[in-house]
């Protein structure tokens, strides 16, 4: 493939994402997609506000919220993508990509831009009224927003190109929940609702080998007060270790995504359409 082909295939995908974030904005379905989840997150966090940790003083809401921010990022990155590259499949979109010239080039970056689109759209639906209502959530320094951006970039990076290998390797949108439950699970052993040093020490080394964890402490340590590590593991908010376990999810989400993707193309045809929509309806 020139280099021609592949910048044109790149400007059509961002041109694609785009539009195709404009439309959701645009859809009254996904805007109320949209807002669901952190409207319900920050109900979760409120209820929990006058809560402290253990006699600590700090507040179990502001961790809370910042914990669930980092979920959002996992969900988005892993269902999210998972599912909608499942929609596509069903509906013959991404047979209609393969068929143009560069077609799957474009048609993964254009998933790419409205997954990171739709992802910092909801994160910030909870970030603003979580600084606004929560005490000690803050952004009120260059550190603070530095390692904001850098845990959502890498958080993207380290849990979209997972996604779509899950997306690829499932049949059907209706197997989504192969992918769902062991999220959940994740969610509840990785110290989003929970201080990790209140959990068992096996447990702990469970859920520090799944990015989950890491975005959210990512988070805790972006918007909450350094005297808030204390009841983190290691009483520390460990930015190195953060960024080397969601870079290295990062290096195995694009070995494994390119392959998996390709794979996953060439068996796309027009009889494997039909038949997964006669699947669908039976």
């Amino acid at each position: 493939m020139s280099v021609t082909a592949t910048a044109t295939a790149v400007r059509s995908g961002l041109t694609a994402g785009r539009i195709e974030t404009r439309q959701s904005l645009a859809n009254a379905q996904d805007v109320v997609g949209m807002l669901f989840i952190p409207v319900v997150l920050l109900v979760v966090a409120l209820l929990r506000r006058g809560s402290d940790i253990g006699g600590t003083g700090f507040s179990l809401g502001s961790t809370t919220l910042a914990g669930l921010l980092g979920m959002i990022l996992a969900f988005n990155g892993f269902q999210a993508v998972a599912f909608n590259l499942l929609m596509e499949r069903e509906d013959g979109t991404l047979l209609r990509a393969k068929a143009a010239p560069n077609g799957m080039i474009a048609y993964l970056i254009s998933k790419i831009v409205h997954s990171a689109a739709t992802t910092l759209i909801t994160t910030a639906l909870l970030l603003v009224p979580g600084v606004l209502l929560f005490d000690g959530v803050s952004l009120d320094s260059f550190g603070s927003w530095f390692t904001l951006v850098w845990v959502l970039a890498l958080g993207m990076l380290a849990t979209m190109p997972i996604g779509a290998v899950l997306g690829s390797v499932l049949t059907s949108p209706r197997n989504i929940s192969v992918v769902m439950f062991p999220l959940l699970a994740l969610f509840g052993i990785s110290g989003i609702f929970f201080p990790m040093t209140e959990a068992p020490e096996w447990l702990q080394w469970i859920a520090q080998v799944f990015p989950v964890y890491w975005l959210g402490l990512g988070m805790r340590a972006a918007l909450l007060p350094d005297a808030f590590a204390a009841v983190e593991i290691g009483d520390s908010w460990r930015y190195v270790e953060t960024f080397c376990v969601l870079g290295a999810w990062t290096a195995i989400g694009f070995l494994l995504a390119p392959v998996v993707l390709r794979r996953m193309a060439r068996k796309e045809s027009g009889s494997a359409v039909a038949e997964r929509r006669k699947a669908s309806m039976q």
